[in-house]
């Protein structure tokens, strides 16, 4: 708004002769020289509708209506229906009973000045309101300004919070995923593993045998090679030992030791049956199996009484 502008007043009268009359007490006011007033428009009404609409954008309107009660009661209404639509509002009284074609224009012209100083003293006393509303809006403005940067700066706190949240929840997904695949492997090697011990248990209640090469376990207890391996498969299906079988080069027995001792009992057999092999060598080698076998039976004897 241009604060060089004229102040917009317009009056609201009760009547088109009090329009007359305060037409021709205007003839001789300068409000426009003086105050840098202008009276816009005289409105003459009773209806509160056709005074909202006629008084819009005003800067101060006059009710100028009769002191007597229906003049008091009409004033009141004005001032309660428009109270909001403009600037001020402010009373203007006409004389108790007046006669409009011999009323004093001095006086119409008097209440006039009178009600637009009324206006205006009762303007100033809002300034000091007004730069305190003024001063409370530009503390509130910065306060704002403030708030709003404050939280310009928690969106993107907050968003990159989300984005770190959202990867977490990524990660925690995928954690999930191979906690599940790890839990089935558990559970399937928990299962293999029962299986299996089972197995075991069942293979070692019955007793199994180990195997062995024939001609291996043979240089190594007698560092001689073999040649008559027919001979140590016929008298070992002859004499068919417990836990001993011998075939195709192999040789199956409790453990090592057992089937050293039983190529130990073929390899004397043989000497028994061999022209060829010397006497004092036949009774040199009994005597050393006879003697590891008192051996290892003095051992077993030692360990059952001790």
């Amino acid at each position: 708004m241009d604060n060089n502008s004229p102040i917009d007043v317009r009056i609201i009268v009760e009547g088109a002769s009090d329009v007359e009359s305060v037409s021709r007490a205007m003839q001789d006011v300068a409000l426009g020289a003086e105050y840098n007033i202008t009276i816009s428009s005289i409105i003459p009404t009773t209806s509160l509708e056709v005074a909202e609409r006629a008084v819009k954008g005003a800067d101060v309107v006059l009710i100028a209506t009769d002191v007597d009660a229906p003049g008091r009661e009409l004033a009141e209404k004005y001032q309660e229906a428009l109270k909001d639509q403009v600037g001020h509002l402010e009373r203007m009284k006409f004389p108790y009973g007046h006669d409009v074609e011999y009323i004093d224009p001095v006086l119409i012209k008097a209440e006039i000045k009178n009600a637009i100083i009324r206006a205006g003293l009762s303007s100033i006393s809002y300034i000091k309101y007004f730069r305190e509303l003024e001063t409370e809006l530009d503390a509130s403005t910065d306060k704002l300004r403030e708030i709003s940067m404050e939280n310009s700066d928690l969106r993107s706190e907050n968003h990159q919070k989300q984005e770190k949240l959202d990867e977490i929840v990524q990660i925690n997904q995928q954690l999930q995923e191979e906690l599940e695949t790890l839990q089935d492997d558990s559970s399937r090697i928990k299962n293999e593993y029962v299986q299996l011990k089972s197995r075991c248990s069942r293979l070692q209640e019955k007793n199994l045998l180990e195997v062995f090469s024939i001609k291996k376990l043979w240089n190594e207890a007698f560092n001689q090679i073999l040649k008559e391996e027919d001979q140590i498969i016929f008298a070992t299906n002859q004499f068919k030992p417990d836990n001993i079988v011998v075939g195709q080069g192999w040789i199956s027995a409790r453990s090592r030791d057992e089937a050293i001792e039983w190529l130990k009992v073929i390899k004397t057999a043989l000497i028994f049956i061999d022209p060829t092999v010397n006497s004092e060598e036949i009774q040199q080698e009994i005597r050393e199996n006879l003697q590891e076998e008192d051996n290892k039976l003095e051992k077993r004897f030692k360990n059952i009484f001790d």
